[in-house]
């Protein structure tokens, strides 16, 4: 059993005004094999959230601690953290150029294990876990996210979620840019891997429609940097009746 704690995490980004505070005191534990759905309008500051815990230095975090079973998450490296078994699936996935799927996935794994793969055993991995997203073998010698659909990056994401077996997996807003289809196959992978494993998840989303595929243990509404109001799936679906006005106007 795995724990991820953040206690008054507080955040601010450089601008051409100054600093400015994003994230003004945040408050959320997440335990192995739990769903936690965070929801809420833009510029609240979910993917602030979502990239200070992943060590992007953009954000600074200037005030509040981020544990991980006990160790201070907010004094690691970004590889660090991956080591110590948080995952980051992107919103908006960057290109790599020149680096082939199967080349940054084994490069990754290798980091994340401490040694490389067994050739054969990892060639069956690979396929079993891509036939399992529906993604074409030929996928895997193409350079990371260069060209690829929306659907076809956030499948790759949710491919080197189940190849890397965190602890803790943050999803930002998985279900953007996805048509049904695709929607349901990445649905999908999050709930193959969540069977297969005690991973805890972040479901950072606007939306409730992802949340009827990946049922969420627990709903959050952020507003202005922080969290506003808890509570289980019936909060979501409050949600989608009544929409963000009152937290906005609150």
């Amino acid at each position: 059993m795995s724990t991820l704690e953040i206690k008054n995490l507080q955040v601010s980004v450089e601008t051409e005004e100054g600093s400015k505070q994003i994230l003004r005191g945040v408050d959320l534990t997440i335990k192995s094999g739990e769903t936690h759905a965070i929801m809420g309008p833009n510029g609240s500051g979910k993917s602030t959230l979502a990239y200070s815990l992943a060590g992007h230095p953009k954000y600074q975090i200037t005030g509040g601690t981020v544990t991980l079973d006990g160790a201070n998450v907010l004094e690691m490296s970004v590889d660090e953290r991956a080591k110590a078994g948080l995952f980051l699936a992107m919103q908006y996935p960057v290109e790599v150029p020149g680096i082939s799927v199967s080349n940054f996935l084994r490069t990754a794994v290798t980091a994340i294990r401490g040694e490389a793969p067994k050739v054969r055993t990892w060639v069956t991995e690979v396929k079993t876990a891509m036939a399992d997203l529906s993604m074409d073998p030929a996928f895997s010698e193409r350079n990371v996210n260069e060209g690829f659909s929306g659907g076809e990056k956030k499948r790759h994401e949710i491919l080197q979620m189940e190849l890397l077996k965190p602890k803790f997996a943050i999803l930002d807003e998985t279900d953007s840019g996805l048509d049904v289809d695709a929607l349901r196959v990445v649905s999908e992978g999050v709930n193959r891997i969540k069977s297969n494993s005690d991973v805890g998840i972040l479901l950072i989303t606007h939306y409730t429609r992802i949340l009827k595929y990946i049922k969420p243990d627990f709903v959050h509404v952020f507003a202005a940097g922080r969290i506003v109001e808890e509570g289980g799936a019936e909060l979501a679906e409050k949600l989608e009746e009544k929409g963000y006005a009152e937290y906005v106007t609150a």
